[in-house]
């Protein structure tokens, strides 16, 4: 992988044209610490999602008004996303010049932080606190991905991204069964925690205490395990101004020499960072404009899910419990981290980037469409066999809808104009992701409250916008070029 964009620029060379030679084996240690680290991410997200409408109820912001439950809940998912859209790409560019390493431990400690201080709000305030400094602090999302990247060439790509859901499936299986079982523990197990005073005082403590835990063990983990990829990272004195440019060499800088092998000043330029204008190639647009399409219609869809499931059915909901809805969340995440496993690289390397793309998000429309199917069928028959059917057929659908995520990974990679500004093209790309992911369930679930509240279409006015967003989606995806190129 050393040709640049500017030695193809006429042609697009398919990512896996050469079919016939041999798939160069995956870094199986290190490329393990990286999917262990993803798990961090995806676990602080989902863990909240099965009590924060019950959260948010106990608050008692809303005034007893069921119908702005959605306000306050996706206000507060969306505030991970809107701070992380000012800070991931600064981040990411960072990564780019002194290393993965450092940001990714940056990242953790911020991570782990800001869940014990959710975990510990007892206001509205203290938890858009927290969770902005969730989003803000961390960058990772964009610099592991990087990371990857460069651990890869042609001939394994799409092996190494059908195992990256792998750590994001089993987040969103752990999460919401921490959050859905260990949410207010000291009533749901009064045997153990029914004397336990603190825990009475903070009834989300405890789940939020299990991924914020879970990580400060992935910072140990990084630091003692996980090599950098980067290959001439400028040292962190030098790059805070700490220690400057020095004529006779130290002891200090035959260590920092024995640490990075290759000055930065001997660098080519053509493998040193470009400067983010540069960025903003025609490639690097479209899939990042895809990217950030695919984002927004997952998020709408992973946001309305659990407040649908809790809303009162006669209310447009289903009406089910926590600990229920936890269990539900959790076996799609099984499935599908199952799914991509085993059946993502086959189906990548059999129909290409850009028709799994396309088919993936496609599937979001059917999704979305048996919202109200449930609802309505909830409405004549309680909980039936049917019901349940229908809840689990939503589920399986909605896997095809994350095959796209492993497409779209291999488009921005691919699109980066060169491997030194691989941290700084995914940070731009996770800016604008950050972006949607910020206005979606914000939106989403306003959308949802005000559907319910004001009966439009008899309560259902938000999955006939979702699908017209979906419809727009799919034209975006038509940009995109049939083939990957290689950097």
């Amino acid at each position: 992988m050393t040709a640049t964009h500017s030695e193809t620029s006429n042609e697009e060379t398919p990512l896996l044209a050469r079919g016939k030679k041999r798939p160069t084996p995956l870094p199986w240690f290190q490329f393990s610490i990286v999917l262990f680290l993803q798990l961090a991410e995806p676990l602080t997200s989902q863990v909240i999602y099965p009590f924060a409408p019950q959260l948010i109820r106990d608050l008692g912001i809303t005034g007893g008004k069921e119908s702005q439950v959605g306000y306050y809940v996706g206000l507060m998912q969306s505030l991970f996303f809107l701070t992380q859209a000012f800070t991931v790409l600064h981040w990411s560019r960072i990564s780019d010049r002194v290393g993965r390493k450092p940001v990714i431990l940056t990242g953790l400690c911020g991570l782990s932080l800001s869940m014990y201080c959710f975990g510990l709000s007892r206001t509205f305030w203290s938890l858009v606190l927290s969770r902005s400094l969730n989003g803000a602090l961390n960058g990772n999302i964009g610099v592991i991905k990087s990371m990857m990247a460069e651990m890869t060439d042609s001939t394994n790509i799409s092996k190494a991204y059908a195992y990256m859901p792998i750590a994001w499936s089993t987040g969103g299986t752990l999460g919401p069964i921490i959050g859905g079982s260990l949410a207010r523990p000291a009533d749901r197990f009064p045997h153990l925690f029914g004397q336990n005073d603190f825990l009475k005082k903070y009834p989300y403590f405890l789940p939020c205490a299990v991924p914020a835990t879970f990580s400060l063990l992935a910072w140990v983990v990084t630091f003692l395990f996980l090599k950098e990829t980067v290959r001439s990272p400028t040292p962190m004195r030098e790059f805070l101004g700490i220690r400057q440019a020095k004529t006779t060499p130290t002891l200090a800088d035959a260590e920092d020499a024995a640490k990075t092998p290759q000055s930065r000043d001997d660098v080519p330029e053509a493998e040193k960072p470009l400067p983010l204008r540069s960025l903003l190639t025609p490639q690097v647009v479209i899939a990042a404009a895809n990217y950030a399409a695919l984002s927004l219609v997952d998020i709408a869809f992973r946001a309305i899910q659990p407040l649908f499931l809790s809303t009162p059915i006669h209310l447009g909901g289903l009406g089910l419990p926590p600990q229920t809805i936890g269990k539900l969340l959790s076996i799609f995440g099984v499935l599908n981290g199952v799914f991509q496993v085993f059946f993502f690289a086959q189906i990548h390397d059999r129909w290409g980037s850009k028709r799994v793309f396309f088919w993936g998000l496609a599937s979001a429309s059917p999704a979305f469409a048996t919202f109200p199917l449930i609802n309505h069928l909830a409405v004549l028959q309680g909980y039936s066999t049917v019901v349940w059917i229908v809840v689990g057929f939503q589920i399986v659908i909605s896997i095809a809808l994350s095959l796209s995520y492993g497409a779209i990974f291999i488009f921005i990679s691919a699109a980066s104009p060169n491997r030194a500004s691989l941290g700084a093209t995914n940070g731009l790309s996770q800016m604008t992701v950050s972006v949607m992911r910020a206005i979606g369930p914000a939106a989403a679930n306003s959308l949802f409250s005000v559907s319910i509240e004001k009966r439009y279409l008899s309560g259902y006015l938000v999955y006939y916008a979702l699908l017209a967003i979906v419809g727009v989606s799919l034209v975006v995806a038509s940009m995109l070029p049939q083939h990957v190129r290689t950097i």
